[in-house]
Parts: structure tokens; C-alpha cells; sequence
């Protein structure tokens, strides 16, 4: 695995009294009751170095009184070593999860000119990407002549400093003796696509010859790197993330508050909201805003979760564990 992350450098997210404005780490959009929408996040927590660490830091006293770059300071210093799953399986992890990409393949009719179309996908045991097309779709057609893609899929698409992986390989037609259980792997993901049974439509195998990450653009922490196909395929898709759904969507409907006072204590920033994304084995990430600017925090758990029911006993021990600080 090749992969490079850059140093960490300090950067003062806000305009200065000369006029100048450095990275824009933070946006300045009002936070919306729907979790789509577009704003510049912090990159930080999209670093792709793992931690052991666990422990709780210490919460900042006097909260209504730091300015902003002091904030960037306290989410700089936690996000650097809050522990998150190794580059290989955060990527194996969002694939899996993930529904839709662009496809990107040769253009039989454009003189092998790049052509781009956005596509549903499910991945199957080995993380492979499987494709329901239609043989009169264009990049049907482009495949048919020409195998050779890839599949670009980005985490969250409406922030552009989040991560990106485009999966390159070669598109095959699966056999008849795995339709079966591919047609369900993608079933699974698309229970509505009735279309698959359709006369023109098959199923096609995106097999990796490599895979790429990036994880933010024009950031003071840029990760990226790439797998090979093996090395992508030997790594385990995080059995929590598959909770992630539903146990984000019941804490941010029923339990914002809460949000807010975990994220405040265990990651020492003082937030006026906070709103889970995700989740896996060893934490959560979570939108969250101070004072109109919105950004993105890691959030790791006191130890790794190893089930639907030990994410709740989890939860609540943090909780538990802010609240004294936050009364």
C-alpha cells in the first residue's frame, strides 16, 4: 500500500486584521434540519492515521469566551489523535455502505474520449462493485467495447474536503452461476430496482486493479494513498457501520441534546450543535457548529464497540461521563 500524508501545519482558519484570508476551514452557512447540505468543513477529521488513544481530554473552562482560532486549536489537537479505523478499512467501510458513483469509462462513440455517467452500485463479498445495465445504455456500450474504468465515489458529496475513492478496474459480465447472489447483494441495497429482471438489463463486476483515496482538497491535512486489489479485498468491512442509519438518525431526532453535551466533553470544543454522520467500531463523526461556523468532529468511543448493543451502553457511559461537566 502506497499512501502519503502530509504534515500537519498550523493555519489560521479566519480573515486577519490585514485583510487577508487564509484556508477555509470553516463555513458560515446556517445549519438546516436536513444533514444535506453544503458547507466547507474542517479537514482535520479526515485524517487517516489511526490512534490507540481512548482516553477523555481535559474540558476547557469558560467555553462562552474562546474566540475561533482557539476553537481551531482544541479541534486541532483532538483531532489528531482521535483513533478511527485503518485507511484500508474506512475505505472497504464507505464503499460497502455506499449506493451511487460516477462511472467513468472509454467512449466507443467519441473516439475513446473519457465519458462519465453517475451510477446505483452494490458491493458483493470481496467488495467488488456490481452494476445493473441496461445493454442500451451508453456506458453499456462503452464497456462492451472497452472493460477498462472506474467508479468514483465520494463519502459526503457535498463537501468537497471529505474523502474521495475511485475503485480502477475491469468491468465483466458475472456468470450465470453467481447471478443469484449478486442479483441479491444488490437487491439488498436497491430493494426497488425491479428493473434487474428486465430482458436488457445484466449485471457486471467492477474487478479492482487498484484502489485510490483522497481525503480533502486544499487542506492542512491531505491523506491519500492506494491499495491493491488484494490488499482492498483482505480487509474486513467494520461490523458496526452497518448500524450507523439508524442508531444516527434516533440520536440526532430524539436526543440533540445529548449530542451536543458528548461531543462538548470528550472532544474538549465547545459546539452549539452536533449532528451524527456515521458511526463504526472505534467512534462517530458528527457535523457541529460555534458561533455560525460549521465543521466536522471525530469522535472516538472510551473502547471499541463490538456490537449494536455495546454502541448503546457506549453512548451511554459518555453521556453519563459529561454530564457533571455540562451542569
Amino acid at each position: 500500500m502506497k499512501s502519503m500524508v502530509t504534515p500537519l501545519t498550523r493555519v489560521s482558519p479566519f480573515r486577519h486584521r490585514n485583510g487577508h484570508n487564509t484556508l477555509p476551514f470553516f463555513s458560515h452557512a446556517r445549519y438546516p434540519s436536513s444533514p444535506n447540505f453544503s458547507f466547507s468543513p474542517l479537514s482535520l477529521t479526515i485524517s487517516m492515521a489511526a490512534s490507540p488513544k481512548f482516553s477523555a481530554p481535559a474540558v476547557p473552562r469558560g467555553d462562552a469566551n474562546i474566540d475561533k482560532d482557539g476553537v481551531f486549536q482544541l479541534i486541532q489537537a483532538h483531532q489528531e489523535k482521535a483513533a478511527r479505523l485503518s485507511p484500508v478499512e474506512e475505505i472497504r467501510t464507505v464503499l460497502d455502505r455506499s449506493v451511487r458513483g460516477m462511472l467513468s469509462t472509454f467512449s466507443k462513440k467519441f473516439d475513446g474520449y473519457p465519458s462519465g455517467s453517475m451510477v446505483d452500485f452494490a458491493c458483493d463479498a470481496n467488495g467488488y462493485p456490481i452494476l445493473a445495465v441496461s445493454d442500451l445504455a451508453v456506458h453499456s456500450k462503452d464497456l462492451t467495447a472497452n472493460p477498462k474504468c472506474s467508479l468514483l465515489v465520494a463519502r459526503d458529496p457535498e463537501d468537497r474536503t471529505d474523502l474521495v475513492i475511485t475503485l480502477h478496474g475491469d468491468a465483466i459480465t458475472v456468470p450465470e452461476k453467481d447471478k443469484e447472489a449478486v442479483r441479491a447483494a444488490y437487491l439488498a441495497r436497491h430493494p426497488n430496482a425491479f428493473w434487474v429482471d428486465f430482458g436488457d438489463f445484466k449485471f457486471l463486476r467492477i474487478e479492482p486493479k487498484v484502489v485510490r483515496f483522497v481525503s480533502g482538497v486544499a487542506t492542512a491535512l491531505l491523506g491519500s494513498g492506494e491499495f491493491t486489489r488484494d490488499e482492498y479485498k483482505s480487509a474486513k468491512v467494520d461490523p458496526i457501520a452497518q448500524f450507523s442509519k439508524p442508531v444516527a438518525s434516533h440520536m440526532n431526532k430524539d436526543h440533540a441534546d445529548d449530542n451536543k453535551v458528548i461531543v462538548q466533553h470528550w472532544t474538549s470544543v465547545p459546539v452549539d450543535f452536533a449532528y451524527l454522520l456515521d458511526l463504526d467500531s472505534l467512534g462517530f463523526n458528527v457535523k457541529a457548529g460555534y458561533q455560525g461556523d460549521t465543521f466536522k468532529l471525530r469522535v472516538p468511543f472510551p473502547r471499541r464497540a463490538e456490537d449494536r448493543k455495546d454502541v448503546k451502553t457506549l453512548i451511554v457511559e459518555m453521556l453519563q461521563a459529561a454530564r457533571p461537566k455540562a451542569e
